[in-house]
């Protein structure tokens, strides 16, 4: 299906998306829609669907049901000749910042510029030591390898790479994992500017409620592979709903319940 875009399309958009492995329904229709220009953090514990949903989103994976629209076009049936233009519309953070080990930082950053883009190397550089810069590192760190700096350096260098092609839609997924309180709030910070920068819609997912406070302009809760609640971030302490309150205090007791084995 496909749509013309208007003022009130959202940016990205999920309909009735369902996913299973097997036995296990991991996604069971979400709903969720994203304005032009905002960042939306879903929440949600671990094995809820999250990351389920962003490879779906990706292409990584394909949905069992429903549509996902970009700009109001579907794209889980695109051709594979439009592939490439949609993937150019987005940028990612991984969780680990998933940098080549063999390339040097700049190469990283520069690597959609390199071998999708088929840019020349000092253009590709020249463009990858400005984002460098851009995330607070000095520029003689283009020249060093990824084992040869700290992890939150990685993590800078990440966003770095996601958005050298200064693409329409960024992924966050867990962009504080494994980092100091202090070093995640510079992250959150650049998070923050880099999205403004670029005017970029934003899709986060985390467990971090200091990243969702500090990023989020719209949050949604997935429990069980559907969205529960979904609201302005200034909405999220008084949501009324049980799940987001046990959620957001980290309280053992509630409708959320873990199983120790």
């Amino acid at each position: 299906m496909s749509t013309a875009k208007t003022s009130s399309t959202p940016k990205l958009e999920m309909r009735g998306l369902k996913k299973s492995f097997g036995p296990k329904h991991v996604l069971n229709g979400v709903d969720l829609a994203i304005p032009e220009g905002k960042s939306m953090v879903v929440i949600g514990g671990s094995g809820t669907g999250k990351s389920v949903m962003l490879k779906s989103i990706l292409g990584l994976l394909k949905p069992d049901e429903g549509e996902i629209l970009v700009d109001g076009k579907d794209v889980v049936h695109i051709p594979p000749s439009q592939h490439d233009a949609l993937m150019d519309k987005f940028g990612m953070l991984f969780q680990g910042a998933a940098l080549f080990d063999s390339l040097k930082v700049w190469e990283n950053v520069a690597f959609s510029l390199l071998y999708h883009q088929r840019m020349n190397r000092k253009d590709a550089r020249d463009i990858a030591i400005e984002n460098i810069i851009a995330v607070g590192l000095r520029p003689e760190v283009g020249d060093l390898y990824p084992a040869e700096i700290s992890g939150g350096m990685q993590k800078r260098v990440g966003l770095a790479r996601a958005v050298a092609t200064k693409p329409e839609i960024l992924f966050f997924d867990e962009p504080t994992t494994g980092l100091d309180p202090i070093m995640a709030d510079v992250i959150n910070n650049l998070i923050v500017d880099s999205v403004k920068k670029l005017g970029a819609t934003a899709l986060s997912i985390t467990h971090d409620m200091g990243s969702v406070r500090k990023i989020a302009d719209y949050v949604a809760m997935i429990h069980e592979g559907k969205i529960l609640w979904q609201g302005p971030v200034e909405d999220l302490d008084h949501s009324g709903n049980d799940y987001v309150e046990q959620f957001i205090h980290g309280r053992e007791t509630g409708p959320i319940q873990r199983r120790l084995a």
